[in-house]
């Protein structure tokens, strides 16, 4: 079937009290609102983007990377003529299922629970779309957040491909998973790629793990030191390393937009919230051809030189023997799991509940429990 954009799945009494006609809201302006309210949304303050948080105030952590993907992709559907309030929505939902430490404590579950006979793993897209449908509790009468199907669908969709072998049939009965998500969707996903690029480099330069040395050879980089050369900005400037990174975003956004245009013109006609295009078509919004060939040559640059630098290894391998050492010490031992969680047990898959509960962990947190389990710092 195909879903009603702006519909809920849960139409109670104070839905209907609060409604479309009574609120003075919008629906997505609704979805926004419960999203920032959400435990899981404040908890982002204090998990891993690429550097641990406690090494230093400057980096940014999921929380300053959410707010900044939101900034880029309102930007983006605004000039396109999108749902701007959708768009918001589904990025500051899009990473609310990411573990402490970043991506090794979503691979370190993943590989506990297959481990342990779990058919679906752990994938933190569908865990965001999880942590919006069931995990957070904040209504009597279900779980979740009950936000609009197009949102969900933009959190459920952030990655191709779309279906995945563990999703319950009613998933993609209500998602369409053979089409492309919504074009306010595709959006989110490019900000993020801007995003995080922009800002890894930023981090990265900040703290002496690269220097523009390191990627100046890389034709994207070369397109926007022309761009700071033309605000009479030089490499030796204190503003230099900010001027990079607000040009490599512009560039990137400009080249978006300008490439984006056509498709939203051409499906102007059709819903814009729902699934138009089919997953067996190109992708429709996104960027040129010359920019996503040079994009993935920086990327895999920064990879080399900056995601495997020893200094993150490290770090990054503490966090995932802390990840190992919390499974397993919950697995074993579920007096150790706090009340809430021990009444999930008789419910839900026993090692489900324990990659759930540390899943929502801040990097702080689960360094704590650790600690106090072990006797052992990080």
């Amino acid at each position: 079937m195909v879903f009603q954009s702006a519909g809920r799945a849960y139409m109670k009494p104070h839905d209907r009290f609060f409604g479309y006609e009574d609120d003075f809201r919008d629906p997505f302006s609704r979805d926004r609102d419960r999203i920032v309210h959400c435990g899981s949304f404040r908890r982002l303050e204090y998990k891993t983007q690429v550097f641990l948080n406690h090494e230093g105030d400057y980096f940014r952590t999921r929380l300053t990377h959410t707010l900044e993907v939101s900034q880029i992709a309102r930007t983006m559907a605004r000039v396109l003529g999108l749902e701007e309030t959708l768009t918001e929505a589904i990025a500051l939902a899009h990473d609310l299922g990411h573990t402490p430490f970043g991506h090794v404590g979503g691979d370190i579950l993943d590989e506990r629970l297959r481990r342990d006979g779990a058919k679906n793993g752990f994938e933190h897209n569908f865990q965001s779309f999880r942590v919006l449908t069931s995990l957070e509790k904040r209504y009597r009468d279900f779980d979740g957040l009950n936000l609009t199907y197009a949102t969900l669908e933009g959190v459920l969709k952030h990655s191709y491909p779309y279906r995945k072998s563990f999703f319950p049939e009613w998933v993609d009965e209500i998602f369409r998973l053979d089409f492309h998500p919504s074009f306010e969707a595709i959006v989110v996903d490019h900000a993020d790629e801007i995003a995080y690029t922009s800002h890894d480099i930023d981090d990265g330069i900040k703290y002496g793990l690269i220097d523009f040395g390191t990627i100046e050879d890389e034709p994207i980089v070369e397109r926007v030191r022309y761009m700071v050369a033309r605000e009479g900005v030089e490499m030796g400037d204190t503003i230099y390393r900010h001027r990079f990174s607000a040009a490599l975003i512009k560039l990137l956004v400009e080249d978006f937009i300008e490439n984006s245009r056509n498709s939203v013109e051409k499906y102007a006609g059709d819903s814009p919230l729902c699934s138009v295009v089919p997953a067996s078509e190109k992708v429709p919004l996104g960027f040129s051809a010359e920019i996503s060939r040079e994009m993935k040559m920086l990327k895999k640059r920064l990879f080399e030189k900056l995601y495997l630098h020893e200094r993150i290894a490290g770090k990054m391998y503490a966090g995932k023997e802390c990840i190992r050492a919390l499974y397993r010490a919950f697995s074993e031992d579920e007096s150790l799991l706090p009340e809430a969680r021990r009444e999930l047990l008789s419910k839900r898959n026993r090692h489900r509940v324990v990659a759930d509960y540390i899943a929502s962990m801040t990097d702080r947190y689960a360094m704590k429990i650790y600690h106090e389990l072990y006797g052992l710092s990080l």
